[in-house]
């Protein structure tokens, strides 16, 4: 019978999910005869028990497994001579923490496929968990907003979230969303915070996450140009939060005065544009990042910009929700990730220091790094309903093959970063990262 391996995840005590759940081993043993071995784990949100119900080995020992699935980084002193492996490696940026790791399993000869890389043949990404980062990041973002103002003593319908991870599922954390909605259309939000301005920073598969979330609160949808005039209206309306969704074309601007904004362009010479985001930001309560960022490209909000609006007493974003969590990215006070047990720091733009919790001088921000483990069970369900159907010909691949050889479908061949002790074409620029 054909194996696949699934390892636990140890990286974070918050990492609960799994790349295949009971039920989705069962239907792969039921239809396709392939045995699921899986390592046993005390945290992830899936039982043991639950597997064995399944038909699941709990084993410690993957090595009778070709392939090996799992969620985060496997720490380099695991890996096993020519084995193949399937996680999200985070090494296409050249990231140094993990080159160490890449270096290993080239040594090794493996085989590393990375799920970030799985893609149809338009570049669009198939496997991901960026919806469930959204949604959980936006549960966080409001739960910092409602602390946030209750240390500074203004009550308001936030304040009443829990954390996404303690709740049993998404649709019960729903729940308290919805009686927070409500609230606002009912009582309204305290004068003080009226209007309450929140933007959203991308249009991806994380802001539709983000979204799916703000869409059960009464906001009310405005263009980002729009902003300035809504934040300072006195006639605003507190029975509404005031929502923009930022592009590309409010993040930059051409260098050359007048040109009108070129997305193909600014993709292609990045160097040619200008930061253009630094207008809004008087204007906002609520910043949510939820784009992809490079260093090419400019940031959303950055320390010089905190520090002169906080000398001149005119800084009025409150909390950032950095679901992208680019350390030193977009979001430069982003100087650390944070995890589930303590999601949020307060950056000081005067100090250039961080206080972990919501309290003290600065802005909030939001930056935990696995935000989709907080709903472990929905992400797990949702990630290993799609992967599902790419495992029968993961476990009967033969990796001993020539690259050119590897019968893997495109979208999967496409992820091969590393095979048989060689970076693959598309990935040989990480040698110079190496």
């Amino acid at each position: 019978m054909t194996t696949v391996g699934v390892r636990r995840e140890d990286k974070s005590i918050w990492e609960r999910r799994v790349p295949l759940t009971p039920a989705v081993a069962r239907q792969l043993r039921d239809q396709h005869g392939i045995e699921t071995y899986i390592q046993p784990s005390s945290i992830r949100a899936f039982s043991d028990d639950e597997f064995r119900q399944a038909g699941v080995q709990v084993d410690e020992d993957l090595s009778g497994c070709p392939v090996v699935l799992a969620i985060k980084e496997i720490p380099k002193n695991v890996f096993l001579p020519g084995q193949a492996y399937v996680f999200f490696a985070h090494v296409i940026k050249g990231q140094p923490f993990n080159m160490p790791m890449l270096a290993r399993l080239l040594e090794l000869g493996c085989t590393l496929i990375d799920y970030e890389r799985i893609t149809d043949d338009t570049g669009r990404r198939l496997i991901f968990f960026g919806w469930h980062a959204g949604v959980a990041g936006m549960l966080e973002t409001l739960r910092a907003l409602g602390l946030r103002l209750q240390w500074q003593g203004v009550p308001n319908p936030f304040a009443a979230l829990r954390q996404p991870y303690q709740y049993r599922d998404l649709d019960e954390a729903l729940l308290d969303v919805d009686a927070a909605a409500a609230a606002i259309r009912t009582d309204g939000l305290p004068a003080s915070l009226a209007p309450l301005t929140l933007g959203v920073a991308g249009y991806g598969n994380v802001a539709r996450g983000v979204w799916h979330i703000l869409d059960r609160l009464p906001v009310q949808v405005i263009e980002p140009d729009d902003l300035a005039g809504v934040a300072v209206d006195p006639a605003a309306s507190r029975h509404v939060i005031y929502a923009a969704t930022f592009r590309e074309e409010h993040i930059a601007a051409s260098l050359a005065a007048g040109q009108p904004f070129d997305l193909q362009r600014y993709y292609q010479h990045p160097e040619e544009f200008q930061p253009a985001f630094e207008p809004y930001l008087p204007y906002l309560d609520v910043l949510v990042n939820a784009i992809y960022w490079t260093p090419q490209y400019p940031r959303l909000v950055t320390k010089t910009y905190l520090r002169d609006a906080m000398a001149g007493d005119a800084l009025r974003l409150q909390v950032i929700g950095d679901i992208s969590c680019d350390i030193d990215g977009a979001i430069e006070c982003t100087v650390r990730a944070t995890e589930a047990g303590e999601p949020c720091f307060v950056y000081d733009p005067l100090t250039d220091e961080t206080t972990d919790g919501v309290a003290g001088r600065g802005v909030v921000d939001m930056a935990v790094d696995i935000l989709p483990s907080e709903l472990p069970r929905d992400a797990s369900e949702d990630f290993s309903r799609v992967l599902a159907e790419f495992i029968p010909a993961l476990a009967t691949a033969d990796y001993s093959a020539p690259f050119a050889e590897l019968a893997l479908p495109a979208p999967i061949k496409r992820a091969v970063i590393t095979h048989r002790g060689e970076l693959t074409p598309d990935y040989r620029y990480l040698l110079q990262y190496l």
